[in-house]
C-alpha cells in the first residue's frame, strides 16, 4: 500500500514512519503543500495524510486541489487544530477523516484500515456497476434496469448483455458471442445468438424510443447509446 504524508514536523513524521514500519504500507515524504500536491499528481497513492499547517500551501488548499482531478483517494486530515469550525472546514474540503494531534499511533492505524477498507468496498462496488445511458447493469445484485425501471433477465440474457455492455460501441460477431456467453465447449448453431439476441431486445429496447442493441448486417451485434 501506498501512502503520501505531507507533514512538516520531523518527529511526527518519524513516529509515523516508526508506527507503520511493520504495516506492510510505503511511505512518501512531503514536507511542504506544493511539492506534496505535485506527488499527488504525479503518482497514484492509496491514501494521503495531510497536515494544515504548512509552508507553501496551506493543507485545505492542497486538499481541495487534489479533489480536483482524483476524487477517490483517502484523505486524513491530520492536524494540531482541533476547534470545531477547522473540522467543519476540513469536510467541507471533502477530506475523508480528521485526526487532532498529539494522537495515539494505534488509533491513526484503525482509521488508516478504516478508510482503506472503505475505499476497497467502494472501488469493488464501482467495478461491480456498468452503466451506459440510462442503462444499468450490476454484476453483484445481478440487477438490471432502465431509466429506473427493473428489467428482469434469465442467466442466459443476463450474461449475453454484460458481453454487449462491457464491449459497448464494438461489433461483435455471432462466433464471439456465442463463444464468451455460452463456452466454447458448447455445440450450438449461431442461430441461437440471434435468438436471445431478440430475446434482449424486448426488455431492453422494446419500450423505448432510443434503441440501444443493434444489428450489423453481415457483422453480427452491437450495443451502443445512439439512435
Amino acid at each position: 500500500m501506498e501512502i503520501l504524508l505531507i507533514e512538516d514536523e520531523s518527529s511526527v513524521i518519524s513516529l509515523i514512519q516508526r508506527g507503520l514500519k511493520y504495516e506492510d504500507f510505503h511511505i512518501s515524504v512531503a514536507m511542504e503543500g506544493i511539492s506534496g500536491l505535485q506527488m499527488a499528481k504525479s503518482s497514484k497513492y492509496d491514501l494521503i495524510i495531510l497536515d494544515v499547517m504548512l509552508p507553501g500551501m496551506n493543507g485545505l488548499d492542497v486538499c481541495r486541489q487534489i479533489r480536483s482531478f482524483d476524487q477517490k483517494v483517502p484523505i486524513l486530515i491530520l492536524t494540531a487544530l482541533d476547534q470545531t469550525e477547522d473540522v467543519v472546514e476540513a469536510f467541507s474540503r471533502d477530506a475523508d477523516d480528521y485526526m487532532t494531534k498529539p494522537f495515539k499511533l494505534e488509533e491513526l492505524k484503525a482509521r488508516i484500515h478504516r478508510q482503506l477498507r472503505k475505499s476497497s468496498s467502494h472501488n469493488q462496488q464501482a467495478n461491480d456497476l456498468i452503466q451506459i445511458d440510462d442503462l444499468v447493469l450490476d454484476r453483484s445484485s445481478k440487477h438490471v434496469a432502465r431509466s429506473g425501471n427493473s428489467i428482469i433477465l434469465t442467466a442466459t440474457e443476463f450474461r449475453l448483455l454484460e458481453y454487449l455492455m462491457i464491449h459497448k460501441n464494438k461489433v461483435l460477431s455471432r462466433i464471439d458471442i456465442l463463444d464468451k456467453v455460452w463456452g466454447m465447449d458448447v455445440n450450438l448453431s449461431t442461430n441461437v445468438v440471434d435468438v436471445y439476441v431478440n430475446y434482449l431486445r424486448k426488455k431492453v429496447d422494446k419500450n423505448f424510443e432510443k434503441k440501444m442493441i443493434h444489428t450489423v448486417i453481415g457483422m453480427g451485434y452491437v450495443l451502443r447509446n445512439e439512435n
